[in-house]
């Protein structure tokens, strides 16, 4: 792991005022009044296509009229009937990509209605209350293992806890949260916003958290199929694809996942060394989190590198432009062809696909953001390098579901995760409790 003693990264590049303002909240909550012209702006269009690209389908012209009519609380049950994290989505999803885009006033007017952070606005307030929105039914006598308390675990183990059963969540890292805690950027979630509602998700009750717990670390699924009642696999992919070029093994390489979870769970983040020349190779939303990142923490030039062009990038046109207006450069269609240096990283060649001159780039810290993989099957069947499911998560295990970015056929965001851990509780709840 790069250190303040790998040569070419150091840490106080920023002092800690310019880094508490470079990751400061990205969409500052809209204030009460802002809420309510915000709102006014909606159509509350009947088949609202809004609705149909929420992969929650949450009803968003019923909570923004809940809102308009100076109903805040209420926007916020309906959006968490739907969605139990649906504060953190309302930080982190590409709505861009999602409700935003389909909005007819982005449609029309080229500026849709501010969904995520009206929805926000109303999340923040019922979390902010005394208590849960929820209560639980009347206790089942069922219990119920979830495996990786990430988005879809916790939004599985929500469901079951309200519909009666007792729910165990075995995760493997010292926190709840998953990607949410431990690989988006900082500015996204501020203020420790992804474990505080962890903890408010599980005010339900009946639903106990083990951390340190991994699947395959002393935790076997036959095991936990044979005591509980059934099993939710929401254990993401804990593997990181492999770089084959040659010198990946200099200092100064590592994943990117690597980087942003230091950075996250960091103190300080203005002691965090990082390179005076930074170079990401990949074109998802962890290579950009991870360039914007290493550009606000102060190092000189951040490149991110991707072998396709800008239309075929992962990473939406609104996170590519984010990254250019921090400073961070953009290159297309490049492939890293080799890592030169001398014990640590000093620059990177790329075969450019276009032309039969390859690109040299400076760079002292290297972060992969090529793709994760599924770290192990447990006797599960594979398809597409995930755990292949059918229906609401069922596997081809008895007893066991799974859902997430570790179960084959999502869109590896959070907010389909949610959806994914909630349909397959449904299904759980509905299987355990028959006819």
């Amino acid at each position: 792991m790069p250190n303040s003693m790998t040569p070419g990264l150091a840490a106080g590049r920023l002092g800690p005022d310019e880094i508490a303002g470079n990751f400061a909240d990205l969409h500052p909550p809209l204030g009460t009044h802002e809420a309510q012209v915000a709102a006014d702006r909606c159509y509350f269009c009947h088949d609202a296509p809004c609705v149909t690209a929420c992969p929650t389908s949450i009803d968003i012209p019923l909570f923004i009229r809940q809102i308009a009519s100076g109903r805040p609380e209420d926007a916020g049950k309906t959006i968490f009937e739907q969605n139990i994290l649906g504060g953190m989505c309302a930080r982190v999803c590409p709505t861009e990509n999602l409700c935003e885009g389909a909005c007819v006033r982005e449609v029309a007017e080229g500026e849709p209605v501010q969904i995520g952070r009206l929805q926000r606005h109303a999340t923040d307030g019922v979390m902010a209350r005394q208590g849960h929105p929820f209560e639980r039914a009347a206790a089942t006598g069922k219990r119920v293992a979830v495996v990786g308390g990430g988005p879809a675990g916790l939004a599985c183990a929500h469901r079951l806890a309200m519909k009666g059963h007792e729910v165990t969540v075995f995760e493997g890292k010292p926190k709840a949260g998953g990607l949410n805690e431990y690989g988006i950027a900082a500015y996204k979630t501020v203020d420790d916003f992804a474990a505080k509602e962890a903890q408010w998700l599980c005010g339900i009750g009946g639903i106990s958290v083990e951390t340190g717990r991994a699947l395959g670390a002393g935790l076997s699924l036959d095991a936990l199929a044979e005591e509980y009642d059934a099993v939710f696999l929401g254990i993401g992919l804990g593997g990181v694809n492999a770089l084959t070029a040659p010198g990946v093994a200099l200092a100064g390489i590592e994943p990117a996942v690597d980087f942003i979870e230091r950075l996250r769970q960091a103190e300080d983040k203005a002691a965090l060394p990082v390179g005076r020349n930074v170079v990401v190779i990949g074109g998802g939303m962890t290579a950009v989190d991870a360039a914007v990142q290493a550009k606000l923490l102060g190092a000189a030039s951040v490149t991110l590198a991707y072998r396709k062009t800008r239309e075929a990038m992962p990473a939406s046109r609104w996170e590519q432009d984010l990254a250019a207006s921090k400073g961070v450069q953009l290159v297309f269609q490049v492939t890293p062809a080799e890592m030169r240096g001398e014990g640590a990283v000093s620059e990177v060649v790329f075969a450019h696909a276009e032309s039969d001159t390859p690109v040299i780039l400076q760079a002292d810290q290297v972060l992969l953001a090529i793709g994760q993989r599924l770290a192990g099957g447990e006797g599960l069947q594979i398809a597409g390098g995930k755990i292949a499911v059918t229906g609401a998560g069922r596997t081809s295990l008895a007893k066991v579901w799974a859902g997430g970015d570790c179960a084959s056929g999502g869109d590896d965001l959070t907010v389909t995760a949610v959806a994914e851990g909630r349909d397959a509780a449904e299904d759980i709840h509905a299987s355990l409790m028959g006819p």
